[in-house]
């Protein structure tokens, strides 16, 4: 039995909508992963100007204290609040 001209057309339809769900699918993976790996970044430079500067370190135990999930919060537990290294001087300070 040969295709109707509206079968064809209804299969085409249903492939290109397909094709177009496969798309938007990796597009949004690829912004999660780009999220994700600006949340990690920001992290290691807020965990780094934490071991220079009083104020972030402050910031930053203030953070951790505040996270909304219990979960979260347990991820920290045993983890040290970096402090700035005590060098005599405060990097915002001029030497």
């Amino acid at each position: 039995m040969a295709e109707t001209e509206l079968e064809r057309a209804e299969k085409r339809y249903a492939q290109a909508k397909a094709r177009l769900q496969a798309l938007k699918n990796r597009e949004s993976t690829r912004q999660r992963k780009l999220d994700t790996r600006r949340k990690v970044i920001l992290g290691g430079a807020l965990m780094d100007l934490a071991e220079r500067d009083s104020g972030a370190a402050a910031m930053l135990d203030r953070l951790i204290r505040n996270l909304p999930r219990e979960q979260d919060r347990k991820a920290f537990a045993d983890w040290g609040t970096p402090s700035p290294a005590s060098s005599g001087s405060d990097p915002e300070t001029p030497s």
